[in-house]
């Protein structure tokens, strides 16, 4: 039986985050991009229970890792999940309330 991220310690999950990273580039070299993507989301899941949620606050706005040009501004936060809503370059919301891995936020905005 897997083990939850929430019960590794910070060594476990950077192994663990070494390990899948391999894997992802194997899956990546062999063109199987759908266990690449996989593989890639358990990363960021990974990262996410490294990193300190409470650096996270309502009202704050992040670049988003992989979507150029869009911003993510926090609603509340739930464990390592930041909810809240993408808005455009001209700062229009674009679609309903989601919940991001705090992996996928970068760079505060405002």
């Amino acid at each position: 039986m897997q083990r939850r991220y929430s019960d590794y310690t910070v060594e476990e999950l950077e192994k663990e985050i070494a390990e899948l990273t391999e894997k992802a580039q194997k899956a990546e070299q062999m063109g199987m991009v759908n266990e690449y993507a996989v593989y890639q989301r358990k990363i960021v899941m990974a990262k996410s229970y490294t990193m300190n949620p409470k650096k996270y606050r309502k009202g704050q706005v992040y670049e988003i890792v992989g979507s150029p040009g869009e911003t993510f501004e926090i609603s509340y936060m739930n464990g390592i999940f930041a909810w809240g809503y993408r808005k455009d370059q001209e700062g229009n919301t674009i679609n309903t309330q989601e919940a991001l891995p705090i992996a996928l936020l970068i760079m505060q905005v405002k």
